[in-house]
This record gives structure tokens, C-alpha cells and sequence, in this order.
């Protein structure tokens, strides 16, 4: 009686924010989308209905999965881990390619990204594999075979999408990170995930003109969306012009709605408005890490540790990406650019994390 009663006694303060977030993104989603919408499809609201629906749909599926003890899921770990190796090798087959990218699986009327599922299921099937192997976590040779399983995946989701698979290969570090006694193995880890990336970007050479757009967006055509961007996130100010009153989402940032939604958040709601947006992110990220603390067990803080490391590096690599700070790699900004397959699947997993955060001490 006393365990179903801790069972309810969710973080209310991740609760909140979750909720804001989402809330949040879907009115910067409209602001954003609104004109794309109307000249596309002849909808001001066409984007925000989709988004609707997929957070409902979400908000739902976290309500749901909150209330289921995150250990029954374990046996889930190995089939979803396959299944997402399945999906991605199906994109690269049957895949539908958007703006020069394959990344989309279509099912009738309904399409997805089989990505954001992997990055799910990653975290659980590292979680299980790390905490069935954590009494040998001490050897090099334990570290390398926990990383030897997640390659495979990484492979087949950077083949067309780099950002996510940087994204899983971050959270299987931190993961593994998490529960190694000897920190210093990771300089060899880290050598290793270099001269892999170096190989991965030399392998395609469009990943290599990016990295010279980066440097130069002004002396390429494809450095017109970053200089579009930096242009919106410097006519912002520290106020900004006023929510849905940003001049660069009319016609001049193509696609606003999606990866460089947090400059026209930046040119209407200013240095003032980004900073709340980074502010409730990092709000969510200490909640995260909170619950990874005080898990009442490793699976547990594996769990929280995952989502905790995929949020982190996400919003990082977007934010990174507008500002011109790294190469383009195409990533959205969680909870708020657009994309139904992500904030779906993101609700779904902070549905995990509260049940773990349900059974704290």
C-alpha cells in the first residue's frame, strides 16, 4: 500500500515545465508557421492542427507510461532496439526524401521518422545492457563492448542524418560514463569517437562543404538559410519586434518552423524571450538530473541519465547550429520546432522518467 502511494508522488516541478514547454511551443510554432502555412497549403493553422495532434497524442502516451513501473519495459529493450535497426535500415530502402534529406518512413496517410524512435529505444536498451554488466564497468574492454551494439544503429541513422546519430552516440557515452568507476578510460573513448567522426564526415564529401559553409556562409548559395537566420536573431534585440511580428519568417528563412525556429523566437521575442526559453530547458535538465540522483535504482538513474543527456545535447546542437556556432546538421529544437514524430516521442519519454521519479525515496 505504501509503494502505490509513493506511485502518484510525481516530480510535479518536471510536470510543470514539460507542460510549459509544450505549451510554449505550440504558440511559437504558430507565430513561426502561420505565413508558410497560408502560401503552402492555403492554412494559416495547417502546421499547428499537425503539432496539436501529436502532443495531445504525446501528453497522452506520457500520462499513460508514467503510471507503468519502468522495469516491465526492460524486456521491450532487446525487440525495440531491433526494431529501430529495422526501421532505419527500411529508410534507407523505402525511405521519403524531403528537402534533400531521406529520413521519413510513410505508412498510408501517416509518416515518421524512425530516428526519434531509436534514440527511445536506445536509452533503454543501454540501460538494461549497462546495468546487467555494471560489476565489470571498471575494465576497458567492458566499455568498448557496451558501445560495440549502439554502432550499428549509429551507422544506419547517419547515413542520412547526422545530428541524430551524434545524438545517440552522446547518449551512450554519458550512459556508460554514468556508471564507469574510472573516468580516465573515456580519453580513449573519446580519441576513438574522434577518429570515427573524422572517417563518418570524410565518407561524404556534401558533409565536408558544410563544414566550409560554416566558415564562409556569405561565398555559398546553401549559407543563405544561416545568414537568413543571423540576420533575424540580430534584428531581434533585447526585446524583440513582438510575437508574430518577425519580418524573416515571411518568405526569407525557408522552413522558419523547423531547425531555425529559435531565430525568429530570438527576432520577435528578443534576448530576453531566448533567454527564458534556454532558462525553462535548463530547468528541465537539473529536474532531469535530480531524478537520475535519487533513482532507487541504476536502471532507473540510466533512464533519467539518457533522457537528461538527450535533451541537453539537442537543445545544445540546435541553438549551436542557428547561431552559426557549429556546421548545419539540421536538428530541431525540442517541444517547439516543428516535427509530430519528435514531440511525441520526447512526451513518451519523459512519461519515463516521471514513473521513475514516481518511486524516489
Amino acid at each position: 500500500m505504501e509503494r502505490s502511494k509513493k506511485k502518484t508522488r510525481y516530480d510535479e516541478t518536471l510536470i510543470v515545465v514539460i507542460l510549459i514547454l509544450a505549451a510554449i511551443g505550440l504558440v511559437l510554432l504558430y507565430s513561426t508557421s502561420a505565413y508558410n502555412g497560408r502560401v503552402k497549403f492555403q492554412d494559416s493553422l495547417y502546421y499547428l492542427k499537425k503539432q496539436g495532434f501529436a502532443t495531445v497524442l504525446g501528453l497522452l502516451g506520457m500520462a499513460f507510461i508514467a503510471q507503468i513501473d519502468y522495469h516491465r519495459w526492460i524486456p521491450l529493450s532487446i525487440p525495440g532496439y531491433l526494431t529501430a535497426i529495422a526501421l532505419s535500415v527500411a529508410v534507407i530502402l523505402f525511405g521519403d526524401e524531403y528537402n534533400g534529406s531521406k529520413r521519413w518512413l510513410s505508412l498510408g496517410p501517416f509518416s515518421f521518422q524512425p530516428s526519434e524512435f531509436a534514440k527511445v529505444a536506445v536509452i533503454l536498451f543501454l540501460a538494461w545492457l549497462v546495468s546487467k554488466n555494471v560489476k565489470k564497468m571498471h575494465k576497458f574492454r567492458t566499455l568498448i563492448l557496451m558501445m560495440l551494439p549502439v554502432l550499428p544503429i549509429v551507422g544506419l541513422v547517419g547515413a542520412s542524418n547526422l545530428s541524430t546519430a551524434i545524438i545517440i552516440l552522446g547518449i551512450a557515452v554519458v550512459l556508460i560514463f554514468v556508471a564507469s568507476p574510472k573516468y580516465s578510460q573515456f580519453i580513449w573513448m573519446a580519441s576513438v569517437g574522434i577518429a570515427f567522426m573524422g572517417v563518418f564526415l570524410a565518407m561524404e564529401s556534401y558533409r565536408l562543404e558544410r563544414i566550409a559553409i560554416w566558415q564562409h556562409p556569405e561565398q555559398y548559395e546553401k549559407g543563405y538559410q544561416t545568414l537568413q537566420g543571423l540576420y533575424a536573431i540580430g534584428s531581434g534585440g533585447l526585446f524583440g519586434r513582438g510575437l508574430g511580428n518577425s519580418v524573416q519568417k515571411l518568405g526569407f528563412l525557408p522552413e522558419a518552423q523547423n531547425d531555425m525556429i529559435f531565430s525568429i523566437i530570438c527576432e520577435e521575442l528578443g534576448l530576453v524571450g531566448a533567454g527564458i526559453i534556454i532558462l525553462l530547458f535548463l530547468i528541465l535538465i537539473w529536474r532531469l538530473f535530480v531524478t537520475a540522483s535519487k533513482a532507487p535504482d541504476l536502471l532507473g538513474a540510466l533512464i533519467a541519465s539518457g533522457a537528461m543527456a538527450h535533451m541537453m545535447i539537442q537543445v545544445i546542437l540546435n541553438i549551436a547550429v542557428v547561431t552559426n556556432t557549429i556546421p548545419n546538421t539540421g536538428i530541431t529544437l525540442p517541444f517547439i520546432s516543428y516535427g509530430g514524430t519528435s514531440v511525441m516521442f520526447l512526451l513518451l519519454e519523459m512519461g519515463l522518467v516521471l514513473n521513475v521519479s514516481s518511486l524516489v525515496q
